[in-house]
C-alpha cells in the first residue's frame, strides 16, 4: 500500500543514492555511444578516472576519452585544490535557484493561491501554533518534492553525462529551442500543462488528512502551477547542469523550493500580512512576459555556444549584441505600455516599481549600444562571443591590433583561432609543441592556457584580468603563451598527426580532442580555464591555477612563476 512511511523511505534512498559517491567509482562519468561525438568544455575540475557505459552507436564525451600524442612529454600533475571553487559554484547555484523560486512565487499560477492556502490552515486549526505547524509541514513537503526532482535528474543522467550534454553542440541547440519554447509560453502563445487526469488524481489525494494530506497538497501545488513554474524550473536546471557537479540540480531545487515555501509559512505565521499583499491583476501577466524576454536573451547564449564550437560564424559579437539590444529594447517598450500581448490588461498608469525596472532596462540597452563598435562591455563580456568575432571594431587601431610578432601569421592554427578569439595585444601560439619550441628558443617560461569557446569563466578572465595593461605586458614580455582550445571540433588534425586514444581506443581527429587529452593526461584536470606555468623541461614552476579575477593575486601568481624560472638557471 502507498503510505507516508513508504514515501519517506523512498525520498531517503533518493537522497543517499544521489549524495553518497558510489564506492569504487569516481564522480566522473563518460557515456559512450560510438559514432557521434559531442563536445566537451566543462567548467569544473575532474579526475581522469571514468566510468564508461555503452549504448550503441553514439558517443557522449566529457573530454576524458582522449589520450595524449607521443610528441608531448609527461608533466607531473600538480593541481590547485578546487574545493573553494566548487563551494562558490554551489552557492551560486543555490542563489540562482532561490531567485527562481521567488520569481515563480509571483507567477499567476501561484500568487493567487497564497490567501486560499493560508486561510485553509488558519480556519482548520484550533490554534495559531497548530496553523503554523501545519504551514511548516506544508512548506517542508514543497522542499522535499522539488529537491527529489533535482536528485532524480542527476540519477537519470549522471552529473558528468548531464554536463557533457550541456556542452555539446546538438544539445546546446536543443536548449536554445527549449528556451525559445518557454519564452513563447510566457508570451501567451500556449500553456505548458501536465495531463489533466494526473493533476486531478493528485488534487483528490490532497483532501486526505494528516501528513499524507499535506504532502499531496504540496504535490498539488507543484503540478497545478507547472504551466508557470515549468519554464523557470527548466531554466534553473539547465544552468545547474552546466556546472557538472553531482549536487548541482538538487542544490538548485533546494534554493527554488525554499523561496517558494517561505511565503506560505510566513503568511501562516503572520496572517495580518495578507492585507498588505498586492491584489492579483494584470501585473502578474506582466511578470510572465518580462521573463519571456529574459528567456529569449538567455537562449541566444546557447546558440552562440554552437556557433563558436562549430565555426559557423553567423552569430558574431555584433549580431549577438544587436539581438540583445532588440530584445531588451522591446522589453522596455512593453514595460511602459507601448507593446502589448494577447493576455495583457490596459496599463492605465506606471507604478513606481515598473518605472524603476523600465529605467534599468533602457539603461542596459544604452550600455550595450557602444559594444556594436567594439566597446569591451566588461559587465556582460563573459556571456558575449569573443571580441575577436567583432567585424567592425573602432578601437582596433588605437590598441594596436592583435598579434605583436611579425611571424605570428605563420604559426600553426593561428589563422583559424586568432581572428575570432584573443583580446587585443596578445601574442599566443595555438599548438603546444610549437609554443614549447619557442619557449626554449627564447629562454622563457611557458604559459599554457587551457580554454574553450563555451567557457564563461575564460571570457571573464580575458576581459577583466588579461586586459589589464600590467598583466598583458607580463604575459607578452615574460612568457610564451599557448592557448589550447579544448572544444574546437571544426579544425581537423592532419592525417599524420591523428592518433588512437589509449583510453577509449578511438581515433583522435581534431585539435579540440587533442588539447583535451593533453590537459587530462598531463595535469589530471578537465577544468577551464586552467593555467599551467612550465619551464623549458616541461616541469611545473608553480601549481596550476583556475579562474582568479583578482588582478593583484593573478599578478603575484605570474611573478612567482617568473621567480621560480630564474631560480632554476
Amino acid at each position: 500500500m502507498f503510505s507516508l512511511k513508504n514515501v519517506l523511505i523512498a525520498f531517503t534512498w533518493l537522497f543517499l543514492i544521489t549524495v553518497t559517491p558510489l564506492k569504487g567509482f569516481s564522480q566522473d562519468t563518460l557515456i559512450n555511444f560510438d559514432d557521434v561525438e559531442f563536445s566537451s568544455g566543462q567548467e569544473e575540475a575532474k579526475t581522469s578516472d571514468t566510468l564508461i557505459t555503452d549504448f550503441g552507436d553514439v558517443e557522449f564525451s566529457d573530454g576524458a576519452d582522449t589520450a595524449t600524442s607521443d610528441s608531448t612529454a609527461a608533466v607531473s600533475p600538480t593541481v590547485v585544490s578546487s574545493d573553494n571553487q566548487k563551494d562558490n559554484s554551489l552557492w551560486g547555484i543555490f542563489i540562482q535557484g532561490l531567485i527562481g523560486g521567488f520569481v515563480a512565487f509571483l507567477m499567476p499560477c501561484i500568487f493567487p493561491m497564497v490567501p486560499l492556502t493560508v486561510s485553509f490552515f488558519t480556519k482548520k486549526s484550533a490554534s495559531k501554533v497548530q496553523a503554523v505547524t501545519q504551514a511548516l509541514t506544508y512548506g517542508l513537503f514543497i522542499v522535499v518534492i522539488y529537491v527529489a526532482l533535482g536528485m532524480l535528474i542527476t540519477m537519470i543522467f549522471g552529473p558528468q553525462a548531464m554536463h557533457a550534454l550541456s556542452t555539446n553542440g546538438i544539445f546546446n541547440f536543443f536548449f536554445f529551442l527549449m528556451l525559445v519554447f518557454f519564452a513563447a509560453s510566457f508570451f501567451g502563445a500556449f500553456e505548458i500543462t501536465l495531463p489533466s487526469s494526473f493533476v486531478n488524481k493528485i488534487d483528490a489525494k490532497s483532501d486526505k488528512g494528516g501528513l499524507l494530506g499535506y504532502f499531496f497538497m504540496a504535490a498539488s501545488l507543484a503540478v497545478v502551477s507547472f504551466s508557470c513554474t515549468g519554464p523557470i524550473i527548466g531554466t534553473v536546471l539547465v544552468n545547474a547542469a552546466v556546472k557538472g557537479d553531482r549536487l548541482a540540480p538538487a542544490i538548485a531545487m533546494l534554493g527554488f523550493s525554499i523561496a517558494l515555501a517561505i511565503p506560505f509559512v510566513l503568511f501562516a505565521m503572520f496572517p495580518a500580512l495578507l492585507k498588505s499583499m498586492p491584489k492579483s491583476g494584470g501585473w502578474l501577466n506582466s511578470v510572465k512576459v518580462v521573463l519571456g524576454f529574459l528567456e529569449l536573451a538567455l537562449a541566444l547564449k546557447f546558440l552562440s555556444n554552437v556557433d563558436l564550437a562549430y565555426n559557423w560564424q553567423f552569430l558574431d559579437r555584433e549580431v549577438f549584441l544587436a539581438l540583445w539590444i532588440a530584445i531588451f529594447g522591446l522589453m522596455g517598450l512593453y514595460l511602459i505600455g507601448k507593446l502589448k500581448f494577447a493576455h495583457d490588461s490596459d496599463l492605465k498608469f506606471m507604478s513606481v516599481p515598473r518605472t524603476i525596472i523600465a529605467v534599468l532596462v533602457f539603461s542596459f540597452v544604452v550600455y550595450l549600444v557602444p559594444g556594436m563598435w567594439g566597446a569591451p562591455l566588461k559587465a556582460v563580456s563573459a556571456f558575449l562571443p569573443p571580441i575577436g568575432t567583432q567585424d567592425f571594431d573602432i578601437s582596433a587601431g588605437v590598441q594596436g591590433g592583435h598579434a605583436t610578432s611579425p611571424d605570428a601569421n605563420n604559426r600553426k592554427y593561428f589563422k583559424h583561432f586568432h581572428d575570432r578569439t584573443t583580446i587585443k595585444g596578445m601574442d599566443p601560439y595555438y599548438d603546444y609543441d610549437e609554443a614549447l619550441a619557442a619557449a626554449r628558443a627564447q629562454d622563457k617560461p611557458l604559459l599554457v592556457d587551457f580554454t574553450g569557446w563555451n567557457c564563461v569563466n575564460c571570457r571573464e578572465m580575458e576581459s577583466k584580468v588579461w586586459s589589464d595593461p600590467v598583466i598583458k605586458q607580463m604575459i607578452n614580455e615574460q612568457f610564451i603563451l599557448a592557448e589550447l582550445y579544448v572544444d574546437d571540433y571544426d579544425l581537423e588534425l592532419p592525417e599524420a598527426e591523428q592518433f588512437v586514444s589509449k583510453t577509449t581506443g578511438k581515433k583522435i581527429k581534431n585539435v579540440g580532442r587533442k588539447n583535451t587529452d593533453f590537459q587530462i593526461s598531463r595535469f589530471n584536470s578537465n577544468s577551464q580555464p586552467l593555467y599551467a606555468l612550465l619551464d623549458n623541461d616541461e616541469q611545473l614552476l608553480v601549481p596550476t591555477s583556475g579562474s582568479n579575477t583578482n588582478i593583484e593575486s593573478y599578478k603575484a601568481y605570474l611573478q612567482s612563476a617568473i621567480d621560480a624560472y630564474k631560480a632554476k638557471k
